[in-house]
């Protein structure tokens, strides 16, 4: 099993502070804080066999919790470091410029001699996203099916696909709804210099009319074809389905393990339908929270202090991720109303195997659980940098590193 220490790298604050500072994501100093601590952090997680980091992507977080990683942050932690795989979990498509990302990517994986994985995610916060993607008409998604949902999927899908033919070895042309390459399409883009790009560029990008007529970005990367994929905390069959046949790791946000059982029976169908010849677990990542101290009491502390007490309760909650919890008896409690804030509790978190929490013994018996479900390849820690006091943060993951993790490389 690989494990990566997820972000949401987060200004280090007291939810006091948070209030008496508002908004505290104009501070430098504490801006500088956070840097320092993700750095300090992915040191210690290389130094103890962890594979790689991941962050999220998101903006405008003026509350000073989850900024996004662009790929500078993702650069200036590989600087620091020396064999972690670093990259974000992920990049929300509908937000970017497909050859733009398609180039900073690239750019990354070179310069970082391949040291970088890359995520791809849908976008459910519109503060940031309606923003965003708004000359695409795409606005932010809780996958809920409706209209506003197919269109961001549709955007998605059509971002993926050009990234992929992007960093393919050749010229392209692909015309969507969205977007077309070259442009305008038909004709071609007008290029003063089509002779020399005629005689020493790709063949096939230059047409008759001497017009652009195909597109090829460069540098390709490092990796080939491309970085590692993964997909950002999917739930449903469809996606898991897609992430299957495309060649993409999911990371399963679903904590029962039944239904991580029937996702990862899915996973191998779905992938042998388009040739994939993938065991039980492979390219699979579960996403988990993870808490470990002397004793129950103590972990649950940290638990409540840091996931469910400001993250989801204040935050996560609003937009329903409490669902990836959901058991059949809720079901029957609630029917198709999302879980109340109530129900956001550090023993719900434990009992419904989202939250790994104890001494590592406890924590050891809980991944074998997992492990028997899904045989996850990849463990992805829901980390809470920014949240906890540091030094406690610390001293959790040295215990996990020391005392967790070598059972299971």
């Amino acid at each position: 099993m690989k494990f990566m220490y997820f972000f949401l790298p987060s200004i280090p604050a007291t939810p006091e502070e948070r209030k008496a500072l508002r908004p505290i994501a104009h501070h430098t100093e504490r801006i500088q804080k956070m840097f320092d601590e993700v750095v300090e952090i992915s040191k210690m997680a290389e130094d103890l066999g962890f594979t790689g980091v991941g962050f999220p992507e998101h903006h405008l977080h003026t509350e000073g919790m989850e900024f996004g990683s662009l790929p500078v942050l993702t650069q200036h932690v590989i600087h620091h470091t020396s064999t972690l795989s670093v990259g974000p979990i992920g990049y929300v498509l509908a937000g970017w410029n497909p050859l733009r990302l398609a180039l900073e990517i690239a750019w990354l994986d070179q310069l970082t001699k391949g040291r970088t994985h890359v995520g791809f995610a849908r976008g459910y916060q519109s503060r940031w996203l309606n923003q965003m993607a708004q000359k695409l008409n795409i606005g932010a998604t809780l996958s809920d099916q409706s209209e506003v949902d197919k269109n961001n999927r549709e955007a998605f899908e059509e971002v993926f696909q050009i990234l992929k033919l992007a960093w393919k070895d050749e010229p392209f042309r692909f015309k969507g709804k969205h977007y077309q390459y070259p442009f305008p399409y038909e004709e071609g883009t007008p290029w003063g210099a089509s002779e020399w790009t005629r005689t020493h560029g790709s063949p096939g990008e230059i047409g008759e009319n001497g017009n652009v007529q195909a597109i090829d970005i460069v540098p390709k990367p490092y990796q080939k074809p491309h970085p590692r994929l993964f997909q950002a905390f999917s739930a449903s069959d469809e996606t898991i389905g897609w992430c299957a046949r495309e060649g993409i790791i999911p990371t399963i946000f679903v904590a029962d393990h039944d239904r991580v059982r029937h996702l990862a029976e899915l996973h191998v169908r779905e992938a042998k339908t388009v040739g994939r010849d993938v065991t039980f677990g492979e390219s699979i990542g579960v996403l988990r929270g993870m808490y470990c101290a002397d004793n129950m009491e103590n972990a649950k502390k940290l638990l409540t202090a840091g996931m469910v007490g400001y993250g989801f309760r204040n935050f996560f909650h609003q937009f329903g991720f409490t669902e990836g919890f959901r058991t059949e008896e809720d079901n029957r409690k609630y029917g198709d109303q999302p879980l109340p804030l109530s129900e956001c509790t550090t023993e719900r978190m434990i009992d419904s195997n989202f939250a790994l929490a104890g001494t590592p013994d406890d924590i050891r018996r809980g991944l074998d659980k997992l492990i028997e479900a899904g045989n996850p390849e990849w463990f992805i820690w829901q980390g809470d940098q920014g949240l906890l006091p540091f030094d406690e943060l610390k001293a959790m993951i040295e215990k996990v590193g020391k005392e967790v993790l070598p059972h299971y490389r």
